[in-house]
């Protein structure tokens, strides 16, 4: 009785001594897929602004298009500024704005630039609206060419926008913050982003533009490639 009571400790301490060993192995797995899914608040960022990319391609083929005499549907505008509007704007920009900005001026570091950021987000708001006011009458001819000055002076502004915050602003933004902070950052806009768009935000969004793409024929990547 003795010997069984001794193996069955002995099977028990085996059987713990896996799992002890089991549970680091375990952790480490689980913490390598957390970061592997975690996305860095300033790739998070910069993977928004590749929305806004593709959203300014649509504009500007939409538009070459429609005046050269082909009947682009007002939709294909419309659709791209509401994207504009709902992710760029009211989502991205105001993230920037409440999250991001705030740092570089308690630091007093790139303040000048924020400050224009800040002004540029302002205009393209009002760009934007006026280019959603004017997309349904895109078939009519001045209603069409004002709704392109709008368009080209959006993407005017947001090529170089978008350009001073991926290579000078983002970049920066690591050497503000504690690691700590860093990682409460890109929870916080995590959050924000399931809360206003569900829990695939930028999915979704991404989406969106390519389904407006394809009715403009942009979507296939080869259309761009040099034929000769």
């Amino acid at each position: 009785m003795a010997t069984i009571s001794g193996r069955r400790a002995l099977l028990h301490l085996g059987a713990a001594s896996t799992l002890v060993l089991a549970a680091p192995v375990a952790f480490a797995r689980d913490a390598k897929k957390k970061s592997e899914e975690t996305i860095s608040p300033p790739e998070d960022l910069m993977r928004e602004h590749a929305v806004l990319d593709r959203v300014m391609l649509i504009y500007e083929n939409g538009l070459r298009r429609a005046n050269q005499g082909e009947d682009i549907d007002p939709a294909v505008f419309v659709q791209s500024a509401t994207i504009v509007r709902d992710f760029i704007h009211d989502y991205h920009e105001k993230a920037e704005e409440e999250l991001v900005f705030p740092r570089f001026k308690k630091a007093g570091r790139m303040v000048e630039l924020v400050n224009v950021l800040t002004v540029q987000h302002a205009a393209g708001r009002k760009l934007t609206e006026r280019i959603l006011a004017g997309a349904p009458q895109a078939r009519t001819r001045e209603p069409r060419q004002a709704m392109g000055r709008d368009i080209q002076a959006f993407i005017t502004m947001y090529r170089p926008h978008e350009a001073r915050e991926s290579t000078d602003l983002f970049p920066t933004l690591r050497e503000l913050i504690t690691s700590e902070e860093f990682e409460e950052l890109g929870d916080e806009m995590e959050k924000r982003e399931r809360q206003r768009f569900g829990a695939d935000g930028f999915e979704m969004m991404a989406k969106k533009v390519a389904e407006v793409e394809k009715v403009i024929g942009v979507y296939d990547l080869d259309v761009f490639t040099p034929k000769s």
